[in-house]
């Protein structure tokens, strides 16, 4: 099956999912998880009509996003969707409209401190470790109102919402309790926030994505679906 067909099939199953769920599709969009794939890939999503990348590492990221650019006079977003190191956050400011993956003040600050000196306002999403998987980055959450509170009062910086990677299942049904306490854990922290910081969830991906959407994501990362297995 061709890119553009699979990209298809995975729009039209995220309608499908929000429409079951009582939901209007217009509220969930689509992360294509272009990592490990060539420009050439990222080209053709975009002529596809998508417009939403996720990458995970920042030296490729470095080649790619320049050999992309502007398509067709559509400039594709980009998320940072990895692990990153304080020691990256130039970069990564200087690549990504959007990082999704803040789990600690002093990588928000490095974000921070690099988009007030390039003049740019920066999306973030704070990664919330709802499996306390020892394996997984994210903040705990019991820490995640304060590292909210911190972010929000950071200049340079736009908090968006909460990410989560759950633990693996093989039946996606399974991971919908940890879908739903991110949602929980987000209506919760929303009081005491400024308006608008809780207003996205970042959570299911290929294999779970729809049981995601049944419980509330507004942002689903979908890669080996739309791209095939990666290299």
């Amino acid at each position: 099956m061709s890119l553009a067909h699979n990209l298809r099939d995975v729009l039209r199953r995220i309608e499908d999912a929000a429409k079951a769920a009582g939901r209007d599709p217009a509220e969930v969009r689509l992360v294509a998880v272009s990592k490990t794939k060539p420009a050439q890939a990222v080209q053709e999503a975009l002529t596809a009509g998508q417009t939403i990348f996720g990458e995970n590492y920042i030296q490729e990221s470095q080649t790619k996003i320049p050999q992309v650019g502007p398509h067709i006079g559509t400039s594709p977003v980009w998320h940072f969707i990895g692990h990153l190191q304080s020691n990256k956050a130039r970069l990564a400011v200087r690549l990504f409209d959007v990082v999704q993956t803040v789990d600690r003040v002093k990588i928000a600050g490095a974000l921070s401190r690099h988009a007030a000196e390039q003049g740019k306002t920066l999306g973030v999403l704070l990664q919330v470790n709802v499996g306390q998987e020892p394996q997984k980055a994210g903040c705990s959450e019991a820490d995640a109102p304060a590292l909210a509170q911190a972010v929000a009062e950071l200049p340079g910086l736009k908090l968006m919402g909460l990410m989560t990677m759950p633990p693996f299942f093989d039946d996606p049904e399974r991971a919908r309790p940890y879908f739903a306490r991110l949602r929980e854990l987000a209506r919760r922290m929303a009081p005491d926030l400024p308006a608008g910081t809780m207003n996205e969830l970042s959570m299911g991906m290929s294999g779970d994505f729809e049981a995601a959407i049944a419980e509330g994501a507004t942002l689903v990362r979908v890669g080996t679906a739309i791209f095939g297995s990666r290299y």
